[in-house]
């Protein structure tokens, strides 16, 4: 399994090792700050920052590799959208990002092996196999592990540090930090299966792909739901467990406020089917008591006319209390989600300054491309809010809000229309192509809903702004973020006219590679969506940049820069390399010393920007696209300061799959 591609990453290793022999590198400087990496996002109300201050604007550019680790866990799969409906395999995704704890890294596998690592040298101390259960999962990613420590432990006791991580078939996992061996107290021999309470439902539409957040001696956890099959997938609950035996403590069922959960006959079922879930990373606050969650959309994605209230938690931050599971506020950033435009970012914490005092406050950034900046005690927006009217015209049985929440500050970070006179293409002929079809759609800009005739959605479900989320350098007060500049195509279609849209899109060679139709069960309307506007030469129909790098001032909620990120150099044919800005996922990294680094584009490559300026100091060519999030840490004050990066490439933008873990660090 992907000989090619080990060979390949070989040589591109073997390459960047002996990069930047033309000059004798600076003397590294041991005098700044050690930096530990703990959190999945580095603190457990994210922000991606590290206080290592060794690599500089000055000297980023001696960089090289240090380390390289491979798992051998990745497959080819399918680059197609087909098998999240079908069973199809689709491609594994390496979206992790690793967290340290003491001198080691923990990591878990597209395929949820966790793995401990040396964080000085990268090699393997053990790992721990869950044994997935075959095809019982909708896609083969992990975002990464969770750690907590034991307070009332003795010293050498087993699992008194543990690793807590979540599986793609259903499971939270308790591993010994020493061993990897299952905390026996935790759950049944270490594990708690998470399908209890959901009722009757396949296997492959529930499951975890994000780290649980720890706050105390609670774990709570979301979960990640196949949303667009049918009205009756599991539910969308979000729970808390004891840390030390894995007793459930309290759940969060997202019905509105004074509703039970309507239950059905089918067995074990405590929650309401159908619900707004959980699926991206959660932020605790351990001194004001508060769990943050960033709500999805309520089942099916994009036809919501049999949901009677019930998305009143949908595309929200919902602050919960740590303690009871109760609901402190929320706020809602879509009101009746038919876009998919669920929030796919961790809430990130920052301090903003008013009046002479300061306000705990966070970042939430959405796929519609507006960042809201608000509260986190009460949930109230540090810049006004507006309500704007939004296109109507929903299809017969839905409806539409007939407004939308707008912040004035931030500006959006994403265009918010797109017309024929947009259209963009490598030639007048596949710009025509694009034009045409642009002009036989609705494209009415942002809130364009789902219709028959087909509706473009700019931006698409996946995003604007994606799980990555921004980065904060609290000590400059600034945040960026990446944003994908694309547009999808949905279209719905009637019930009774689904079979034959199926047999005619696949009779279809273009349509089949970039379009899927979606079940929507248990509505008058399955789906035919195109993931990616494309030409017929296979280029975004919207004009570059497709992928850009934006800052933010946070105290003024200014923009203080923006630039393209990446290049053409990997998804379109010589001579077309010279466009800035491609499609991306993942997200960025700060450090003290004023350093950005992000991976997440299309093209093989990670950089660092001026955290000030945004220009380009570094780029290292990678064995594949690394669809993650960097991290950074410096263990000693005689050691290194280390930049290490996810690279396994992710179907949903066509990037081979690998399965490399990459340290850089100066004189590697």
């Amino acid at each position: 399994m992907g000989i090619q591609v080990r060979t390949t990453g070989a040589l591109l290793l073997a390459a960047l090792l002996i990069t930047g022999c033309g000059r004798a590198p600076d003397p590294i400087d041991y005098s700044g700050p050690t930096a530990d990496w703990p959190y999945y996002g580095a603190g457990p109300g994210g922000g991606h920052f590290s206080a290592a201050t060794q690599i500089t604007p000055d000297n980023v550019q001696d960089l090289e590799v240090a380390w390289s680790y491979r798992s051998g866990d990745y497959h080819d799969g399918g680059n197609t959208v087909d098998g999240l409906v079908e069973g199809e395999p689709v491609q594994t995704s390496l979206e992790l990002t690793p967290i340290l704890v003491k001198d080691r890294l923990y990591i878990c596998t597209p395929y949820n092996r966790v793995i401990a690592l040396d964080a000085e040298s990268g090699e393997e101390i053990w790992a721990f196999d869950p044994k997935l259960k075959e095809n019982s999962y909708m896609l083969q990613h992990c975002r990464g592990v969770s750690h907590w420590h034991d307070d009332q432990a003795a010293p050498g006791q087993v699992c008194r540090d543990s690793i807590i991580s979540g599986t793609g078939d259903g499971r939270l996992l308790s591993l010994d930090a020493e061993t990897g061996e299952p905390c026996e107290t935790f759950g049944v021999n270490g594990q708690i299966d998470l399908h209890e309470g959901l009722g009757e439902h396949q296997l492959a539409e529930y499951g975890l792909s994000s780290p649980p957040a720890i706050i105390g001696d609670r774990i709570v956890v979301g979960g990640s739901v196949a949303d667009n099959v049918k009205t009756t997938v599991p539910g969308g609950v979000v729970r808390a467990y004891n840390a030390r035996n894995g007793l459930l403590e309290w759940y969060w069922d997202p019905i509105p406020p004074g509703q039970e959960p309507v239950l059905d006959a089918s067995g074990d079922q405590r929650y309401q089917r159908g619900t707004t879930n959980v699926w991206s990373i959660i932020s605790a606050d351990p001194e004001l008591g508060l769990v943050y969650l960033p709500t999805g959309n309520t089942s099916p994605d994009y036809y919501g006319g049999h949901r009677d209230g019930l998305d009143y938690y949908s595309a929200s931050v919902v602050a919960l209390s740590a303690e009871t599971g109760e609901v402190v506020w929320h706020f809602q950033t879509v009101h009746h989600d038919i876009w998919d435009y669920d929030l796919p970012a961790q809430p990130t914490f920052f301090d903003f300054e008013q009046d002479g005092r300061t306000i705990k406050a966070l970042a939430q950034a959405t796929k519609t491309g507006n960042l809201f900046l608000l509260n986190r005690e009460t949930g109230e927006p540090l810049f006004p809010i507006e309500e704007r009217p939004v296109p109507q015209g929903a299809v017969a049985g839905d409806y539409t809000s007939p407004t939308q929440p707008f912040p004035t500050k931030p500006a959006s970070l994403h265009p918010t229309s797109f017309g024929p006179e947009d259209a963009w293409g490598f030639t007048f002929w596949d710009r025509g192509a694009c034009r045409r079809e642009v002009e036989s759609l609705r494209s009415e800009g942002l809130f364009t809903p789902p219709s028959l005739q087909g509706s473009i959605h700019y931006p698409s479900a996946a995003g604007g702004n994606n799980w990555g989320g921004p980065a904060i350098d609290p000590q400059r007060n600034v945040l960026v973020i990446n944003t994908l500049r694309m547009a999808s195509i949905i279209q719905l279609i009637p019930r009774q006219e689904c079979e034959a849209a199926e047999a005619k899109r696949r009779a279809d060679p273009l349509a089949s590679k970039y379009g899927s139709i979606e079940p929507q069960e248990g509505t008058p309307y399955c789906d035919l969506r195109w993931i990616g506007f494309f030409s017929p030469l296979g280029v975004p129909c919207t004009p570059p940049p497709w992928g850009t790098l934006t800052a933010v001032d946070l105290q003024t909620g200014d923009h203080l820069w923006e630039v393209p990120l990446g290049t053409s150099r990997d998804i379109a044919p010589f001579p077309f390399w010279y466009i800035d800005g491609v499609p991306n996922i993942g997200g960025p990294l700060m450090t003290g010393s004023g350093l950005t680094f992000i991976a997440a584009t299309a093209d093989h490559y990670i950089r660092a920007f001026a955290t000030d300026s945004g220009k380009e100091l570094w780029r290292a060519r990678l064995p594949t696209a690394a669809q993650a999030t960097p991290m950074s840490y410096r263990l000693s004050s005689d050691g290194k300061q280390y930049v290490v990066i996810a690279a396994g490439g992710h179907w949903a933008l066509g990037t081979p799959a690998s399965d490399y873990l990459i340290a850089f660090a100066l004189d590697g």
